[in-house]
Formats: structure tokens, C-alpha cells, sequence
């Protein structure tokens, strides 16, 4: 029975090492989502100052396209910076859902366990339970009170009995 609370030990211990495995890979995931946002974002507040200074150099040479210029420039840091909070968030999202699977399977893996450990001492209550009943079955049956047809009558002389017949009964001498 040792051996087996031992082993629902090692379930439990293997199961927190499991969810203790999953926190850390999450904060890593999401650390590294972290910082890919914040180089995407420098990337593109960098590409949008470059943008802003061709935009104006261009300005400088022909006032008409230079509104164009820079109208163009805003669209598309607004369309970079967007992508880039659009690329941090899925990063994001992914993070989660995988930190959830990993959870998840801790939380099944716990509950196999645990099923496993409660069917292993059923069976070995039940297997108790059997060999004492056929262990008071085979004592009934040693004194003759066995429910097996095989019942022991009392009243009838066998060759060893010490009882003999003497009219109805039977009279120790």
C-alpha cells in the first residue's frame, strides 16, 4: 500500500513539474513576444522617420507632390506600425493559448493519475475482500456449516462418530 501512495506521489510531483515546465516556457514566449513587438515598433518608427525625411527633402524640390509625399509616408507607417501591433498581438494570443494546452494537459495528465490510482485500490480492495470470503467459505466448509450442498449432518452416524443408534436418537455411551 506504500507503494502505491508512492506512486500517486510521483504523479503529483511529475504533474507540478509539468505546470512548473509550462509557467516558465509561457514567460519566455511571451518575454520574446515582448521584445519582437519593441524591435518591430523601433523598425518602424526608424523606417517612418527615414520616410518623413525623404518626404521633406522631396517637399524641398517640388512643392505640388509634396503633400502626396507625405500623405504616402503617414500610410504607411500608419500601415507598419499597424501591422506591428497586429503581429505583437497574434504573438500574444499565441502565447496564451499554448500556456492554456500546456496547462491543459497538466491538468489531464494529473486527473489520469489520479483515475489510475483510485482503480488500482479498488481492485486491490476487491481482491481483499474476495480471498477473506473464500477464506471464511473454506473455514464453514472445514467445520461442516459450508452453503456448498456439502453440509455435514450432524444427526446421522458416520464410521468415525463416537455417537452409535439406539432407537430414534442417537446416545453417546
Amino acid at each position: 500500500m506504500g507503494s502505491m501512495k508512492e506512486k500517486a506521489e510521483g504523479a503529483k510531483d511529475k504533474t507540478y513539474e509539468t505546470a512548473q515546465s509550462a509557467k516558465e516556457k509561457t514567460t519566455g514566449t511571451a518575454q520574446t513576444a515582448k521584445e519582437k513587438a519593441a524591435e518591430t515598433a523601433e523598425a518602424a518608427k526608424q523606417k517612418a522617420g527615414e520616410t518623413a525625411q525623404a518626404a521633406r527633402e522631396k517637399a524641398e524640390g517640388a512643392k505640388g507632390k509634396s503633400y502626396e509625399t507625405a500623405q504616402s509616408a503617414k500610410e504607411k507607417t500608419t500601415g507598419t506600425a499597424q501591422t506591428a501591433k497586429e503581429k505583437a498581438a497574434e504573438t500574444a494570443e499565441a502565447a496564451k493559448q499554448k500556456a492554456g494546452e500546456t496547462a491543459q494537459t497538466a491538468r489531464e495528465k494529473a486527473e489520469a493519475g489520479k483515475e489510475m490510482t483510485s482503480g488500482v485500490l479498488q481492485k486491490t480492495g476487491e481482491q481483499v475482500k474476495q480471498m477473506a470470503q473464500g477464506a471464511a467459505e473454506a473455514v464453514k466448509n472445514t467445520l461442516g456449516m459450508g452453503k456448498d450442498g456439502n453440509d455435514v449432518d450432524h444427526d446421522t452416524p458416520t464410521p468415525t462418530s463416537p455417537y452409535k443408534q439406539q432407537g430414534q436418537g442417537y446416545n453417546k455411551d
